[in-house]
């Protein structure tokens, strides 16, 4: 009886292996554990192999008991799996903290160039992050004047901090920011 029932299993795996294979390669998209989930599920099917009534139509369970498998597998390593290199990562530079200082400053003493109603376009459109609509709303103007102006404004701004960037900031007014000490200095 024990004879007859390996017999029967032997068949079985020679013939359902090739594609418990494949279905396990789409699963796990790797081959060496595609065959490792092959072997888990047919010693599963071994363990259960008296019990199976229907044993034509064996290949869903199998595949119920593959998909079991690597979705326990992976709920298990889901928090364990490290991926190790040969040395650790490099740490990102610090940034310079005098740098956005000086881009700021560069851009307000830009956008002290600009008249009063395309300095409120370019604030409300790009640093309140407002739609046409709405800064036109805000000001009291058309759609088409906050177009014109933003456009206007955008040139400007570009022309200045290019010549800012090229060395020419002889032409760009220079901005003074008040500090703590900007009242009476005592040496």
């Amino acid at each position: 009886m024990a004879e007859a029932r390996d017999d029967e299993f032997s068949r079985y795996v020679k013939e359902a292996r090739p594609a418990l294979r494949r279905t396990a390669f789409l699963l796990s998209a790797d081959w060496y554990e595609a065959d490792d989930l092959v072997q888990r599920t047919l010693i599963a099917i071994h363990g259960r192999w008296d019990a199976l009534q229907h044993r034509d139509k064996i290949a869903g369970y199998a595949r119920t008991i593959m998909i079991r498998l690597i979705i326990s597998d992976r709920r298990s390593h889901r928090r364990t799996r490290e991926i190790l290199h040969d040395r650790p990562p490099e740490p990102e530079p610090t940034p310079d903290p005098y740098a956005l200082l000086g881009d700021r400053l560069q851009l307000m003493s830009a956008l002290a160039v600009l008249g009063p109603r395309q300095r409120a376009v370019v604030v409300l459109r790009y640093w309140e992050d407002r739609s046409v609509e709405e800064t036109a709303r805000a000001m009291g103007s058309g759609l088409s004047t906050v177009r014109s102006q933003t456009a206007r404004a955008l040139a400007t701004l570009r022309s200045v901090l290019q010549g800012d960037a090229e060395g020419n900031a002889e032409d760009a007014p220079v901005m003074t920011v008040p500090g703590p000490c900007s009242g009476s200095e005592s040496n």
